[in-house]
């Protein structure tokens, strides 16, 4: 298995297109084809079903690329190693980030980062933490700045980046903001709750308190980005349960702090692959992190 037949199955497999991917590898589409046909004689099974307007893996495909991205991304951490150790540091990297993250301030990180290694090329993708650590284990991020649960499995090192509570905003004329009291979730039955898509770290974090305190909670109003969420709760169309640095984004909403949620409530960490598996520009990037130190939450 040749890795050139690897990286022509991952590109059709990320374009579910033949001649897209042939324009971005800059190889002839028969040249691509042929590609793929050889590896699916070696593997002994079709990796793709092809139809006249795209391609979708079969389930042998899907089991393969996972495996080939993996591969694909320890060959380059070799490259670059090698780079690495002859004083420059070259390649990718590959940063995944949530929206507003606490404890890192991603554009001055990258600034710096660029500053040092101008031969590093930078790849940012902005998406929610359970697809980040999903990314990051399978070898298409170098590293993540994420919420982590435990769901997010053991084959992951995590850098802790800050922790703080998570708090709850309303618009100044809800009844909430009137109590100005500590609320549990039981105060918040009934309510309706404006969050995150399910794979955010807000709302991971939050249905994980609310289910342990047994309380039920509808999300009516689910959205993608922060300031949609912030927008939603200034016209009091619903209430938000977000970590406590959201707040100084919106002074104008009332802020109360959600009981039992202590300072580790919600922690954002920066998620890295094993040791053995981790970029050289990866390290270089925590090590200016953890040289700079975290940045303080705030309006961004």
């Amino acid at each position: 298995m040749e890795l050139r037949h690897l990286q022509h199955f991952v590109a059709v497999a990320e374009d579910q297109h033949f001649t897209r991917a042939a324009e971005r590898l800059m190889v002839s589409q028969s040249g691509l084809s042929a590609s793929i046909r050889a590896l699916e004689r070696e593997l002994r099974a079709p990796l793709f079903v092809r139809t006249t307007r795209r391609v979708t893996l079969t389930e042998a495909g899907r089991a393969l690329l996972v495996e080939a991205e993996r591969v694909l991304a320890q060959v380059r951490a070799a490259h670059e190693a090698v780079a690495a150790v002859q004083g420059v540091l070259r390649g990718t990297l590959a940063l995944g980030t949530e929206q507003c993250i606490a404890g890192v301030h991603v554009a001055r990180l990258l600034a710096a980062f660029r500053g040092r290694h101008p031969d590093v090329e930078i790849r940012l993708r902005q998406a929610g933490s359970g697809a980040l650590a999903e990314e990051v284990a399978a070898g298409r991020l170098d590293l993540a700045f994420a919420y982590r649960t435990r769901a997010d499995g053991d084959q992951l090192r995590s850098v802790s980046l800050t922790s703080e509570p998570m708090t709850v905003l309303c618009h100044p004329s809800h009844r909430l903001a009137a109590a100005g009291a500590l609320l549990a979730p039981d105060d918040l039955a009934g309510e309706v709750f404006v969050d995150f898509h399910p794979d955010w770290g807000p709302r991971r974090a939050t249905d994980a308190a609310f289910a342990a305190a047994g309380v039920r909670r509808t999300v009516a109003l689910e959205v993608n980005d922060v300031h949609s969420l912030l927008d939603l709760v200034d016209e009091n169309l619903g209430i938000a349960v977000v970590p406590r640095h959201f707040r100084h984004k919106r002074p104008t909403l009332s802020a109360l702090p959600l009981k039992g949620s202590g300072e580790a409530e919600y922690e954002t960490v920066a998620l890295l692959p094993p040791e053995r598996s981790t970029s050289p520009a990866a390290r270089a990037l925590v090590a200016l992190l953890e040289t700079e130190g975290p940045a303080s939450p705030g309006p961004s």
